[in-house]
């Protein structure tokens, strides 16, 4: 049997992988510190979950509009209005996840050979789901000495005229970098001068840290905000990663095209989980707070802890769950005989010999690094830090 090009070309998740290789030894009773998973560790808020069983109880089972239910959508719009960014119900598509939103954007807006313009590291979905609707990845590199963050001189150099659009990640996974105002405006220049979209993924807005707001290139003007398709949705600012729940704000016309193509994909997103998300949205967000403080305190704790280990530097994310450590120092140093070529061998040792699940730099197109998740408990990330600095004292 001979599969599609299409499915034969694709690379499977390489942190979905890890999470569930590390779950399976933690099934086996293997004591696991998780740092690959990218999703929240306390539980999704009461008032949430009630919503869901009153959804229940009242039959809400059936289908729904394909773009989600109208309430969600006004929820929606009225979150995003409160960052800064107007849109009607109208220009709202719920999805899946928002990376079933950002599939569909790209499925909608690519064509065969356009460009797209990545800024490694860079979520590893996006390479993937930009080749899967025919386009083909631009990569261009940052450096920890520039917080990881594309200029716009760089922007402009990887321009062609295939380019159709730059994915854009703020705060970013895996590095946790966040653009200001001043930096997104620089960049709304060159795209509005280049005639390009720009897919915005904000799902990590609600998780800044230092006193750092939250910019959406959509609110900088009508201009750039109808060259935006701004991605978002429950999963990290609710702890609500299994409701599967996304959503694209975006110009009206992209917006029926999303829709059409979830028709005949998905059709509506679960009514259940829709009910959830609006008491999400609604309701109060006191537990996303409480989330964010202590997201903050684990950042502290892990980002002091590395910095600590010899051969290991690391720059301080602005936001989201992760930290991205630069391990090139290790590299070409032997464990137990076994030279470390890249951040391949040295993730699967960790998990191997030290049971320390992290993600290799390499899935994000930055090889000499590790991403570490610290949304997990604080006497996980202790223990994790001792064994990653019994892993660098065996080093030879």
């Amino acid at each position: 049997m001979e599969l599609a090009r299409r499915a034969a070309g694709i690379s499977p998740s390489p942190t979905l992988a890890i999470d569930a290789q590390a779950k399976a030894m933690k099934a086996r009773g293997v004591k696991v510190i998780n740092f690959s998973a990218g999703e929240p560790d306390f539980g999704t808020p009461e008032h949430i979950k009630q919503a869901a069983v009153d959804a229940l109880a009242a039959g809400f089972t059936r289908y729904t509009p394909v773009a989600g239910i109208p309430e969600l959508r006004q929820a929606v719009a009225a979150s995003l209005a409160a960052r800064g960014v107007n849109y009607e119900p109208a220009n709202i598509v719920v999805s899946c996840g928002a990376k079933h939103s950002l599939y569909n954007a790209m499925q909608v807006l690519l064509n065969e050979g356009d460009e797209v313009i990545l800024i490694a590291p860079y979520w590893v979905s996006y390479f993937e789901q930009v080749k899967l609707a025919g386009g083909v990845p631009v990569v261009i590199q940052t450096g920890a000495d520039g917080d990881f963050k594309v200029t716009p001189a760089a922007l402009e150099a990887a321009l062609t005229p295939r380019t159709k659009l730059l994915i854009l990640n703020s705060p970013a996974n895996p590095t946790g970098a966040v653009y200001s105002r001043a930096e997104l405006e620089a960049l709304a220049e060159v795209i509005l001068a280049h005639d390009l979209l720009v897919i915005s993924d904000e799902i990590y807005a609600a998780l800044l840290y230092d006193g750092l707001t939250h910019t959406s290139i959509a609110s900088l003007g009508l201009e750039i905000k109808e060259r935006t398709i701004l991605i978002d949705g429950v999963s990290k600012t609710y702890a609500m990663t299994g409701w599967r729940i996304g959503y694209a704000a975006t110009p009206r016309a992209i917006a029926k095209a999303m829709t059409d193509l979830q028709s005949h994909s998905t059709s509506n997103p679960t009514s259940i989980a829709q009910k959830a998300a609006v008491a999400a949205l609604n309701g109060s967000q006191a537990p996303v707070e409480a989330m964010r403080r202590e997201f903050e305190v684990r950042r502290n704790r892990i980002l002091a802890g590395l910095r600590d280990l010899p051969g290991v530097d690391c720059n301080q994310p602005g936001g989201a769950f992760y930290v991205f450590p630069y391990i090139g120092k290790l590299l070409g140093r032997k464990f137990r005989g076994q030279e470390l070529s890249n951040s391949t061998d040295v993730a699967t040792i960790l998990l191997n010999e030290y049971q320390v699940a992290v993600v290799p730099g390499v899935a994000f197109g930055a090889d000499p690094y590790l991403r570490l998740s610290y949304a997990t408990a604080m006497d996980q990330i202790e223990t994790g830090l001792e064994r990653l600095k019994a892993f660098i004292s065996e080093l030879e």
